[in-house]
């Protein structure tokens, strides 16, 4: 029996890895042309800092070509795949060692890094999955269809619920984004280094030179364009497969 209960979850695992991997590209992919404008913008690229969202995609296509909104997206497929596969596995886990609060356990300490970006994500979904059901059965599931988990929204009610959690997020988490690339890219131009003094150094300097709107939330308005099919995608073509593989019941013990 403890054999086949480690054979179970094993299987649980693997398939909850390719799950989270394959939506993560799908939701990468989708949103790669965005992506490339979001950070030459955040950047103030000089060749690109007057554009906005739809002439600098435009631009891109008249100055290089359209394959060149999806530049580096290979290698964003490669650093993608291992990253969503672990964070909706590891969401799994959460979820099964103490419900939503879970994911808030180290808050704090973990509060400059992922959280406030991936914790407001999947709780929001969360929320809002559960809102739907509760309130809206015959609306955001129908067909009412009921798997071993229990209800199952429509696939437009997860995109919905992805993209909200989506929106919802990013604004939470947004400056950090901006301060954390312009402090990777300070040491391209003398101009810029600057920005590569520090964290907080960095946030206080952005602000202080460029203030909130066109500082340390400049290109928030493309980044909600992307951010929110990209985590709608995301979270729609993970919970298609949960329930294609049969993930719904969640991992035994």
């Amino acid at each position: 029996m403890a054999l086949q209960t480690r054979e179970y979850d094993l299987e649980f695992v693997l398939k909850s890895l390719f799950a989270g991997g394959f939506a993560g590209m799908c939701s990468k992919t989708f949103v790669a042309p965005l992506d490339r404008i979001k950070i030459l913008l955040q950047a103030h690229n000089k060749h690109y800092k007057r554009y906005g969202v739809y002439t600098g995609l435009r631009g891109i296509i008249m100055k290089e070509s359209f394959i060149a909104l999806y530049k580096g997206n290979g290698a964003q497929m490669v650093r993608i795949f291992p990253y969503a596969a672990v964070q909706f596995t590891s969401f799994e886990f959460y979820k099964g060692e103490g419900g939503i609060r879970a994911l808030y356990r180290g808050f704090l300490p973990t509060f400059l890094g992922m959280v406030p970006y991936a914790g407001f994500s999947f709780y929001c979904f969360e929320k809002m999955k559960l809102f739907c059901m509760k309130y809206a059965p015959h609306v955001a599931c129908s067909p009412c269809q009921r798997n071993t988990g229990g209800l199952v929204l429509s696939v437009p009610a997860k995109l919905i619920c992805g993209g909200l959690a989506g929106a919802v997020a990013q604004s939470v988490s947004y400056p950090m984004d901006v301060t954390r690339r312009r402090m990777q890219l300070a040491m391209m131009n003398p101009e810029t280094r600057k920005f590569g003094m520090g964290m907080i150094k960095t946030l206080v300097l952005i602000y202080r030179k460029n203030g909130i709107f066109k500082g340390l939330y400049r290109g928030m308005s493309i980044n909600y364009i992307r951010a929110i099919p990209m985590v709608a995608v995301s979270f729609s073509t993970y919970e298609l497969i949960k329930q294609a593989l049969h993930l719904d019941t969640g991992m035994k013990t």
